[in-house]
């Protein structure tokens, strides 16, 4: 049973365990250390820490959860959501889109009336949880390639496919936690955020 969960900021001393969650959480691409710790400092007001409340859960699994991601520099509409991931012992309590929703809410988002996001073929959690976000939204979603294979990876890499979600009017985004989520009153004070000068997501639930 997975105990209360806090979603809260991000702060810069969570880019470790970002990054141990992150390297738990396959098939996420897993970024160093140096551009968690960024995502905590730098775009704490577009990121979401979801963290245990029993301090013997949190010692031994760490976070719970994380959300890294950014309104697009010159399209203020738009939230792109990085990367999601969800501790293995946080699952099926419905953290990821509990995340989402308290992002969406966020001051740093009151512009925000699509949300985009890029995955592949095979992460079929990850198609799962922003069709739902779509449909709980009553928001088009539409998806394209957005970073090719070939084209851009050279065969490194499996295609990135571009999902974009909205319109959506944030204010009206339901975002009741699970019965398991406790939401801190600290999140829904942040500051706007600096854009990310880069980034391509692999997101999973």
């Amino acid at each position: 049973m997975v105990e209360a969960i806090e979603l809260r900021l991000p702060v810069a001393t969570d880019g470790k365990p970002v990054f141990e969650l992150v390297n738990a959480c396959p098939p996420l691409d897993v970024n160093s250390m140096y551009c968690n710790l960024l995502q905590c400092d730098h775009f704490a007001a577009t990121s979401v820490a979801a963290e245990f409340k029993d301090s013997q859960l949190a010692t031994a699994s760490g976070l719970a959860g994380f959300i890294s991601g950014y309104v697009i520099p010159d399209r203020p509409d738009t939230l792109f959501v990085w990367q999601v991931a969800v501790n293995p012992a946080a699952r099926g309590c419905g953290l990821a889109l509990s995340m989402l929703k308290h992002l969406l809410k966020r001051p740093a988002c009151k512009q925000v009336t699509h949300l985009e996001t890029s995955i592949t073929p095979d992460n079929q959690a990850s198609w799962a949880l922003f069709r739902k976000l779509a449909r709980e939204c009553s928001a088009s979603i539409n998806e394209s390639v957005m970073f090719d294979r070939d084209s851009h990876f050279g065969g490194a890499h499996d295609t990135e496919s571009l999902v974009r979600i909205g319109p959506f009017q944030t204010a009206a985004i339901s975002a009741p936690a699970p019965a398991t989520v406790a939401t801190s009153p600290a999140a829904t004070s942040a500051a706007p955020n600096t854009p990310a000068k880069d980034a391509a997501s692999a997101s999973i639930d």
